[in-house]
């Protein structure tokens, strides 16, 4: 019934653009040619910035997503991945989005990466029912990584003393300024165990037979090219976003980038502080890219 509905708009749609002066015919004939949409999931992925938010994030992506299915005369949507990662809790609620639309909608996923889908960008990858990459891209990474720095003996040389009161006896652990602790890091062992293995589960659920290494090898955290990355299953095939659209829906297919909308007034304001923002947090995302060569 809703189909029937949504035809007879846009049947009506039509016949009211087809009486316009001039433009009338091309307009009605462009409104009935397929479309695919497609969402950007570019950038690392969380909150990123203290002053201008940025980073993928859900709150952020759930407008554009749900605007991307909902385009008239949709044939698919196109996932445009060039992320490093970052948040795995971000990654699995995009994903899970992406994929909770997709089979309301019946409308299928094709994931594009560009020069990097690694970690939590692989994950988002993941949400294509496809996943197309150029020979070069950067693939893989699954597993979960926690780095800092220790600085207990700079403070014993410079003569400070570190002072912690807490309320619970694990309260402060991981504490950068005392030395490791071998029941603590054995916590954060336990932790990144449990997110590894929520990552292996999503992989295995969407490539299944399609992965075609043993799982010591996939699971590694190891990263590979695009071209090696089919080999193991990781994708699908070599391909780029227009030329693999106009493959599967006709030269003639009408490709709609959607994105996230902003006032005048907030475009405004984020252009005045951004290069104070960036200034904060470009150590952090430059070593998440640098990681890959990027």
């Amino acid at each position: 019934m809703r189909d029937y509905m949504a035809a007879m708009t846009d049947s009506k749609m039509k016949g009211f653009v087809r009486r316009l002066p001039w433009i009338g015919e091309k307009l009605a004939a462009k409104m009935g040619l397929p479309r695919v949409a497609v969402l950007r999931l570019s950038g690392v992925i969380g909150r990123t910035g203290v002053i201008r938010k940025g980073g993928l994030t859900l709150e952020d992506l759930a407008d554009p997503i749900e605007r991307a299915f909902k385009t008239p005369h949709l044939s698919a949507v196109a996932l445009a991945v060039n992320s490093p990662g970052g948040s795995p809790v971000q990654s699995a609620q995009i994903a899970r989005r992406i994929r909770a639309l997709s089979e309301e909608n019946d409308v299928p996923v094709i994931a594009f990466c560009e020069d990097v889908a690694a970690s939590g960008g692989y994950w988002l990858a993941c949400a294509g029912d496809e996943i197309y990459v150029d020979g070069a891209s950067i693939i893989g990474s699954i597993g979960v990584v926690s780095a800092g720095f220790g600085f207990p003996e700079l403070l014993e040389k410079i003569g400070v003393e570190r002072r912690v009161h807490t309320s619970g006896d694990k309260k402060a652990i991981l504490d950068p300024f005392r030395p490791e602790d071998p029941d603590e890091i054995a916590h954060l062992k336990e932790l990144q165990a449990d997110i590894h293995e929520q990552f292996k589960e999503y992989v295995r659920s969407r490539r299944g037979e399609r992965l075609n290494a043993d799982e010591a090898v996939v699971f590694s955290g190891e990263f590979w090219t695009g071209h090696r990355a089919k080999e193991l299953g990781l994708v699908d095939e070599i391909g780029d976003l227009r030329s693999v659209m106009r493959e599967k829906f006709g030269e003639k297919v009408r490709l709609q980038v959607v994105g996230e909308r902003k006032g005048w007034l907030q475009k405004r304001f984020n252009l005045q502080i951004a290069w104070a923002d960036e200034l904060l947090d470009a150590v952090e995302m430059r070593a998440l890219w640098g990681r890959y060569g990027l």
